[in-house]
């Protein structure tokens, strides 16, 4: 977060970055319930990047992310996808835990998944979306526990998928189980047990890369000759 631009108006995905750091403080044993619950009312409240910066800024998370890349992005970024080369950043901790407890967490946009991922959901769900995060190296293991609840994890074409969690009385979805990943690609191995629950693994695009393939297929069928030249 810029330090110039303090009454800059936050959005949502701002919002829930700083509710994302703060679940990771508190399953840490850094912040206590009661304080958990303070910034966390606080941060869904806030409408300005200067209420939300001091909500994280003593914790190790926000502080890692200001060193590499800022918690709350101010850039707009679209065009071809970011190459897997840059997208592992082997020595990166990345975030480690995602608590629904009778609720719900929620892992998207911009962010880094750690080599071990546990995801716990108790009565409450739970999503995971790796279409725009960075790995914290080429294999990283998602363990889901999910009792009366459920885990929905999405990947990005090119990632290979190995399921191997149990599902009793609810079931583990191993639809994207076995597909040939990219060259370079991370490895995601999704295991645990779902108990009158599940746990969903679904392969998309960004809109954004949607509309960029939908741009490039016309430019190719209005210059059909362009691409043979």
């Amino acid at each position: 977060m810029t330090e110039d631009l303090p009454e800059l108006r936050a959005s949502d995905a701002d919002r829930e970055r700083v509710a994302e750091i703060l679940r990771d403080a508190v399953a840490e044993g850094r912040l206590a319930m009661e304080e958990f619950d303070e910034r966390l009312d606080a941060a869904y409240k806030a409408r300005t990047y200067g209420e939300l910066e001091p909500l994280t800024a003593d914790l190790p998370a926000a502080a890692a992310a200001a060193a590499g890349p800022a918690p709350l992005s101010l850039r707009k970024e679209s065009g071809a996808p970011t190459p897997w080369s840059e997208r592992i950043v082997s020595g990166a901790e990345g975030s480690a835990v995602g608590i629904a407890l009778l609720g719900g967490f929620q892992r998207k946009g911009r962010w880094t998944i750690g080599r071990r991922f546990t995801a716990a959901c108790l009565m409450g769900g739970g999503e995971i979306d790796l279409r725009e995060a960075n790995f914290a190296g080429p294999e990283v293991v998602i363990t889901c526990w999910a009792v009366m609840g459920g885990v929905n994890i999405v990947v990005p074409p090119g990632v290979e998928v190995d399921v191997r969690g149990l599902g009793i009385m609810g079931g583990f979805d191993a639809g994207e189980d076995g597909v040939p990943g990219d060259p370079g690609a991370p490895r995601v191995i999704v295991k645990g047990l779902a108990l009158m629950g599940g746990v969903g693994v679904e392969r998309k695009l960004l809109r954004a890369e949607k509309r960029r393939l939908k741009e490039e297929r016309r430019r190719l069928a209005d210059n059909p000759r362009k691409e043979l030249d």
